[in-house]
């Protein structure tokens, strides 16, 4: 026996019957207005209706003639805090993540500027000793 977030998710795993939701989703809707769109057979839109009854996606009633479905979002709801779980982990993933990339960025930022200091360390002592040279021969020519 499976459980009802399992019947729910292999509802969900066919696209018509995602589909069949979606335009529930708007408003009741009967049989023929449901299996308008596709092109299938009533029988196999049928089954796709019992499969989403089956799961408590939707409830058919009955008008006359007229057996109106309607989507039952309590099963939905199921699936959205089952799947929040794992939002959150997800979240909390991303948010260290995002912390370690910003610290790598300040390192590598901090290991650049220690280069561009010690460029320009090199740089002026490279100045120092030209000057300290052109002293010393302005004054070997005195």
């Amino acid at each position: 026996m499976t459980d009802q977030l399992s019947n729910t998710f292999a509802a969900l795993a066919d696209p018509t019957r995602r589909a069949i939701l979606a335009r529930l989703a708007t408003g009741e809707a009967s049989v023929t207005e449901l299996a308008q769109p596709f092109d299938m057979s009533m029988p196999a839109v049928s089954k796709h209706l019992k499969v989403l009854e089956r799961a408590g996606l939707i409830a058919r009633g009955r008008e006359a003639q007229w057996r109106p479905c309607r989507i039952e979002a309590g099963p939905l709801k199921d699936i959205s805090d089952w799947v929040e779980a794992y939002r959150t982990i997800w979240e909390q993933r991303l948010d260290r993540l995002d912390a370690y990339l910003r610290e790598l960025k300040k390192s590598r930022l901090t290991d650049a500027d220690m280069k561009n200091q010690a460029s320009k360390n090199d740089g002026s002592k490279k100045e120092k000793l030209n000057k300290e040279k052109n002293h010393a021969r302005n004054q070997g020519k005195k």
